[in-house]
């Protein structure tokens, strides 16, 4: 197979463009709609506006669609998105981004046809060079910590050091500034500061906090190219 033309949504700069400034993407699992609206909010207040909502439970398409449509300033995006159906329902839904914890040809293709930025999982060479084939650039690393984390993606860096990374899974406050001192690590994932105990108890300043000091930690003036 001959290697795709990239498109911006595949590209470091495509992912760059969506971030912002941000460089960490907090990663909900929601039990709750109801709870969406409140919890984006929450995660604007404390300087984190790029949500990454999972299809874990029947709450998932429903809260990016009240976080679409409630909360503009927020960009949101759907996880753990693992057919090419659960693709065009987030897009629907008004996904801003999607992001897989790993790749099919049939998930790419649907990816292609729909557009817009898609993050697609690898965490091997092979999976890394079958990605680089259709000019994808920018992978989610999960499980990052059990994958190897930090010195996995440095040893993965040496050979495609055109691929950017996005480690996501077993990931602290610590850690997510140790892997933003990589130069191939463009964001994190986490959810730290998004713990179930806060949002079943509606405690949005709490939430709000532990986004600020997250914020603070990895927001940066600018990501790698």
């Amino acid at each position: 197979m001959q290697a795709s033309e990239p498109t911006q949504s595949t590209t470091a700069a495509g992912l760059a463009a969506l971030l912002g400034r941000t460089r960490l993407v907090p990663v909900i699992t929601i039990h709750d709609a109801a709870y969406a609206v409140s919890l984006a909010r929450a995660l604007l207040s404390g300087g984190l506006p790029v949500i990454e909502i999972t299809l874990r439970t029947d709450a998932g398409l429903e809260a990016i669609r009240r976080i679409a449509a409630e909360v503009p300033e927020a960009v949101v995006g759907a996880g753990t998105v693992t057919t090419p159906g659960q693709l065009r329902d987030a897009r629907a839904a008004g996904a801003s981004f999607i992001v897989s914890p790993g790749a099919t040809d049939a998930l790419l293709a649907a990816a292609e046809e729909e557009g817009g930025v898609f993050l697609p999982g690898a965490v091997t060479a092979t999976e890394l060079m079958r990605l680089l084939e259709r000019g994808i650039s920018v992978v989610k690393f999960f499980p990052a910590q059990a994958s190897g984390g930090i010195a996995a993606i440095r040893a993965l860096s040496a050979p495609f050091p055109q691929v950017r990374f996005c480690p996501t899974g077993g990931i602290d406050l610590e850690l997510a500034t140790r892997y933003l001192e990589l130069s191939s690590v463009i964001c994190v994932g986490g959810s730290w500061m998004v713990p179930d105990d806060l949002i079943g108890r509606g405690d949005w300043d709490g939430v709000s906090e532990l986004a600020a000091a997250a914020a603070a930690a990895t927001v940066g003036p600018g990501l790698p190219g």
